[in-house]
């Protein structure tokens, strides 16, 4: 008879509840695109270092290669080509120039806090002398900091993505119920599903410029321009999807509906919606997406102080370093997308079961 040794039993229990824990937290790494950690953790734990060194390779080996050999192309033939501001900069000269943008940032913040600290200090010597009637109250009006006009683009691209997304998931969970609804909003899909952002842009500034005349609201114009821009863009994939996910339920379960004699409110929070989720978010993945790449051109127009207006005033201003800056703001611009996606995905890993990503 074999006696097993308690230590060995614990040892082995050890090892699978540290395995359970890895899996749990690979659902994680999935979302925030950090699958490659779980199979280091893995080698780490014992789980057959070679198997784990293959999907290490795989996972991360091969794309920072990838990214390793687009720098060296990159550094290479960039000064090979001239253009009027001189040589396409290399990744040295970018990133050099986003160092600049941050230190730029960095001293203007300065500025900021040494104008309140001078105004607070010169309000409190006028209320110390009795003239409380001369305090005034002043914003600071310095230019924006990359940093700045980077959380202008985000607020505006959400800002329209929410408005897409009521417009777009009621009409989408109406036109997937009834098929006179999805007849009657079909037609307007097609048509205005392909107009490109430059012909909306011209029709939606000449509207909130009559609609919106004040200039006190509590949005700018050039905000509104550019975040209903993105709205009448970005509300179609989540739209489709919405539709295809409702028309896509179970006919046993809307024949269950129909015995139990369910309203339509129930039936639409407790069997449509859940059901429909996991398209409703690859909609609303697409149509954030969509929105993000069409903020940049809004913003270029409208002068809407985000990434797009900093981009056009670089181009603008035509000085050496101005190519070296609108290509900063286009990686800036990519990891800000990818950044935008993952939180969805987040979003969606979170209400649904789907293995889309």
């Amino acid at each position: 008879m074999t006696v097993i040794d308690p230590d060995t039993l614990d040892a082995e229990a050890r090892r699978a509840r540290r395995f359970t824990r890895i899996n749990k937290a690979d659902a994680w790494f999935q979302v925030l695109g950090l699958a490659w950690m779980t199979p280091i953790l893995k080698a780490a734990a014992g789980d057959n270092p070679r198997a784990q060194m293959s999907e290490i390779w795989r996972l991360l080996g091969v794309p920072l290669l990838a990214i390793f050999l687009f720098l060296g192309a990159w550094a290479t033939l960039a000064p090979t080509v001239q253009t009027s501001l001189g040589a396409i900069p290399g990744p040295a000269q970018v990133w050099e120039q986003a160092i600049n943008l941050n230190a730029d940032a960095v001293r203007e913040r300065e500025k900021e806090a040494a104008f309140y600290e001078r105004q607070d200090q010169r309000n409190a010597d006028l209320i110390a002398n009795g003239q409380s009637d001369k305090v005034k109250e002043r914003v600071y009006t310095g230019k924006p900091t990359y940093y700045a006009q980077i959380w202008t683009s985000i607020k505006t691209v959400f800002f329209g993505f929410l408005i897409a997304s009521v417009i777009a998931i009621p009409l989408g969970i109406l036109a997937g119920l009834s098929a006179t609804a999805n007849a009657a909003i079909n037609p307007l899909i097609q048509i205005f599903k392909p107009v490109s952002p430059l012909a909306w842009l011209p029709i939606v500034t000449m509207i909130v410029s009559a609609v919106y005349a004040t200039n006190d609201g509590m949005f700018s114009k050039s905000f509104l321009v550019s975040a209903i821009t993105v709205t009448l863009c970005s509300l179609w994939p989540t739209l489709i999807n919405t539709a295809l996910g409702v028309s896509s339920i179970d006919k046993d379960l809307v024949s269950v509906s129909k015995v139990l004699k369910m309203s339509t409110y129930s039936k639409i929070t407790k069997l449509v919606l859940p059901s429909a989720l996991p398209l409703i978010f690859t909609g609303l993945r697409l149509s954030l997406g969509v929105g993000w790449m069409v903020l940049i051109a809004a913003e270029m127009l409208a002068q809407n102080p985000g990434l797009g207006k900093f981009v056009w005033d670089e181009f603008q201003n035509g000085s050496s370093q101005s190519l070296a800056k609108i290509m900063v703001a286009v990686f800036t611009i990519g990891i800000i997308g990818f950044l935008l996606d993952r939180v969805m995905y987040a979003l969606q890993s979170m209400f649904t079961f789907s293995e889309n990503r």
